[in-house]
Order: C-alpha cells, then sequence, then structure tokens
C-alpha cells in the first residue's frame, strides 16, 4: 500500500495516522508540507530515521526545495524524488491511502 501524506507534522497529524496504521513494506509519499518530516534537525529527525527503517519512504524534491531546505539535508533513507518521480511511485505502489 502507498500512504500520501501532505500536510506539516508541525501543524497536522496526518504523519502520525499514517505511521499507525502502516505495516512493514508499505510505501510512504511526502509532498507538499509533509516533506518538513524528512528533513535533518526537526523534531521528526528521529521519526523519519525510524520510517526509513521499516518504510520505503519518498520525499518530493522540488517541495523540499520550495519550503527552503537542501535536498541533501533528507533523513538518509528517505528517496528523494521529482515530480515525475512522483507519479512513478503512486504508479508502482497501490493501493493508496492519502492522510489529510
Amino acid at each position: 500500500m502507498l500512504h500520501l501524506v501532505n500536510k506539516s507534522p508541525f501543524e497536522r497529524r496526518a504523519l502520525e495516522s499514517c505511521l499507525r496504521f502502516a505495516v512493514k513494506g508499505s510505501a510512504i509519499l511526502l509532498y507538499e508540507d509533509a516533506v518538513l518530516a524528512a528533513v535533518e534537525g526537526t523534531a521528526f529527525t528521529e521519526v523519519a530515521r525510524e520510517m526509513a527503517g521499516k518504510y520505503k519512504v519518498y520525499a518530493v524534491g522540488p517541495d523540499i526545495k520550495a519550503r527552503g531546505y537542501d535536498t541533501e539535508k533528507v533523513v538518509p533513507g528517505i528517496t528523494v524524488v521529482d515530480y515525475g518521480g512522483f507519479v512513478d511511485v503512486v504508479a508502482e505502489n497501490g493501493p493508496v491511502q492519502s492522510w489529510t
């Protein structure tokens, strides 16, 4: 299953809800404000490291850059994708659950 998360983990509990239901081996794609959870040096760094150890985690690079962060600062184990990669991840992983 692919879990799509687009809300900031600092403002909403969408990522927290996703992680309660995701099973080992699931894919999680972070986009829009949810990419903040993938960046090193935040309150979510440990959560991101745990996610990367259990799930296939992707973060949209242009969304990271649009929020003022460098994609080099993404937690190891999280794959940075562009918009084409976003489409590929959705096409390769199904069914899809969107968390808002």
